[in-house]
């Protein structure tokens, strides 16, 4: 189904707030305190140090987010879809290659999936000890923190099979709510000290990269990027609410987001001169600066808005892992649809592993301190895979090379100096970011080098030499009928060419009979909601070549799609009625149906380099974990026969056995 993108409605713009926002807008939970954490503590602090650090968060957020993202990456939509991997199906055929950074991207981006729930989770909760009862009974006791996080992050990876429909609903009202909080206590503090306007002034972000005051120096954009991280699954959003809702809504939540970094820096140049603050440990500016009886409401709405994020970049995992499978870069994975929402989705299998990584995450590193050295990084990583192919795009689409070349390496500077900047926390943490990263990605290279060999040792035959042998087998008196119809699932289906497994199966293997043969080939398209297909019967009413072309958002539900050609077929004459005798329904015209499903084994009589034959082991060994071609395809209450047919890749082993001599008796 195509969704109208462009148009920009009340319903949308609250969308935008709920779905695309949420994990740029807890940043304020957590950017100003890790900045001033990592530089010593308030104690350290100096009027210019904190002036400096909002006007880096302005200037990034300028930089990156604004231009980067909402003026130049939403132009780069997919009939309507964003995110790296529709990026990349716009880009693909300007080189193999290109296939590269789209996987690192990617990889990188699910890793981030991880860390989110647990930064923001873990720091909204921390804001409880700034409530006397809870800080009187509990004190610093950091397990009580780590308890409640792992209690929330069960219960919100636990509803997600359940759908969320009811519960997004509420996404954007409640975050239009949070950012206007946000924008409301930062006027509130900001208006004390009018003063802190200075700090949009690039000049104090430039002077305090060369500070003396700040004790990181170039290294503190890696606390910095964090008031950014957002902008990746801003463009990756995209598809839910339109790319003109989101710029129509961004100026609003770039003004609530700074009002709040402004009055956090405002509380901030009050705090550092009193004793009574210089003497807490882990102070947190944003629920400091709230007003006096706020900080129940404030940690209450925090919590909220932290899991709304989570739940929104949930969704956009699933999303993107959907999208990475159709592409083939992933293997298959069961996909539920449990709510009534278009594009919603959940796949168990990646709710499984991001909940215990993600909690697994919150009891090792216990405090959002820690978490945030972990954090980050991937993002940069993707950032700059989406520049590279930004740089494509902006070429294919017509822009001058010079304009698209200094447009990348200006982007592509600034986020090389953020992932620097990050890179430095490695050892502190980022490790984790970039482990999970590279099993993804490994996982990735796997399964589309494997493609690559078993594409390369495909046997094709053309299918018009086996018209009479087909034609004879289905009118053959003496031979049983097997089915109606029987149905193979190609991998491909180019003129009249087929795998040659497919007619062993009916020919050899064991005969076949039946009143039609079906070769359908599933063809993802770049765009994501296409519905079409395309017959060719070869001029007989007994073979159907059936190509169907699904975008790579759509289900791939090939028993219902069937139904409708054969009944398209049968209306339009090109195919015969199959009238049948007994039925639970009247006048039943199509027949029963025969999927055969070809499965691979990797056989050992074939010479392959040490390499090649690791990675077809490994890319089988994985497909034994991931869901069934039956269930991938829709076939789950379709008569299904697997068949598994050797995986003979490169020359084929030559024996050479030599008879014994006959001993004369």
């Amino acid at each position: 189904m195509l969704k109208d993108h462009k148009k920009v409605s009340a319903a949308g713009l609250l969308v935008s707030m709920g779905v695309v926002y949420g994990d740029i807008g807890t940043s304020p939970l957590y950017v100003m305190k890790a900045i001033v954490e990592e530089n010593g503590g308030l104690k350290s602090l100096q009027p210019d140090f904190i002036l400096g650090a909002v006007s880096l968060i302005f200037w990034t957020l300028t930089l990156l987010t604004t231009i980067k993202y909402v003026i130049i990456a939403l132009n780069a939509d997919n009939h309507g879809e964003g995110g790296i991997f529709s990026l990349y199906t716009l880009v693909r055929k300007s080189g193999k290659y290109l296939i590269i950074p789209a996987m690192i991207g990617g990889a990188a981006l699910l890793a981030d999936g991880v860390l989110t729930p647990a930064v923001t989770v873990t720091t909204a909760i921390e804001g409880l000890r700034g409530i006397p009862l809870f800080y009187d009974t509990f004190g610093n006791d950091q397990n009580v923190i780590v308890i409640i996080t792992l209690v929330i992050l069960l219960v919100l990876f636990g509803v997600q099979r359940f759908g969320t429909d009811l519960v997004g609903k509420a996404f954007g009202p409640a975050m239009f709510l949070w950012f206007t909080f946000l924008g409301v206590v930062g006027l509130i503090n900001f208006s004390g000290d009018l003063s802190v306007i200075r700090a949009l002034n690039p000049v104090y972000a430039i002077k305090l990269l060369f500070s003396p005051e700040n004790k990181e120096g170039l290294f503190i954009l890696g606390s910095i990027f964090l008031a950014t991280t957002g902008a990746e699954a801003l463009y990756s959003d995209m598809g839910h609410v339109g790319k003109n809702n989101i710029r129509v809504s961004w100026p609003y939540i770039k003004v609530c987001l700074m009002l709040n970094y402004l009055g956090q820096a405002a509380w901030l140049l009050q705090a550092y001169k009193k004793p009574v603050f210089l003497e807490q440990e882990h102070i947190n500016p944003f629920f400091m600066a709230l007003p006096n009886g706020w900080m129940v409401f404030g940690v209450g709405f925090a919590t909220l808005a932290a899991i709304i994020a989570s739940q929104a970049l949930l969704s956009g995992s699933f999303t993107l892992v959907s999208e990475a499978i159709k592409l083939k870069l992933l293997p298959r994975l069961k996909i539920v649809y449990p709510g009534t929402s278009i594009g919603q989705m959940y796949i168990p299998a990646v709710n499984l592993i991001l909940w215990i990584c993600c909690s697994l995450v919150v009891v090792t590193f216990r405090t959002s301190t820690h978490m945030e050295a972990a954090y980050g990084l991937s993002i940069t990583i993707t950032m700059l895979m989406t520049t590279l192919l930004l740089y494509y795009y902006l070429t294919l689409s017509g822009k001058n090379k010079w304009f698209a070349l200094v447009l990348t390496v200006f982007f592509g500077f600034i986020e090389t100096i953020f992932f620097v900047s990050s890179a430095v926390k490695f050892f502190h943490g980022g490790f984790v970011a970039v482990i999970m990263a590279l099993i993804i990605l490994f996982v990735m290279v796997v399964w589309e080098w494997g493609n690559i060999i078993a594409e390369r040792a495909s046997e094709d035959v053309n299918l018009n030499d086996y018209l009479p042998q087909l034609d004879k087998l289905r009118q053959d008196s003496t031979i049983p009928m097997y089915q109606t119809n029987v149905v193979f699932l190609v991998p491909n289906l180019t003129g009249n060419w087929i795998g040659r497994q497919f007619l062993y199966s009916i020919l050899d293997k064991r005969l076949k009979k039946a009143k039609v043969y079906w070769f359908v080939n599933v063809n993802v398209t770049d765009e994501p909601y296409t519905q079409e297909y395309e017959v060719d019967m070869m001029e007989t009413d007994f073979i159907v070549k059936l190509k169907l072309h699904l975008g790579f958002r759509m289900n791939q539900d090939v028993n219902v799609y069937i139904r409708q050609v054969i009944n398209d077929l049968m209306k339009d004459g090109r195919l015969p009625k199959q009238p049948q005798t007994y039925s639970i329904t009247p006048g039943r015209e199509v027949g029963d149906f025969q999927f055969i499903l070809i499965q691979k084994s990797l056989s050992n009589n074939c010479e392959l380099s040490k390499w090649e034959r690791q990675v077809m082991e490994m890319k089988l060994s994985i497909k034994r974990y991931t869901t069934s071609p039956e269930n991938w395809f829709g076939l789950e209450y379709s008569e299904v026969k697997y068949e598994t047919v050797p995986l003979v890749i490169g020359e084929t082993r030559k024996t050479h056995l030599i008879e014994k001599t006959r001993s004369v008796m």
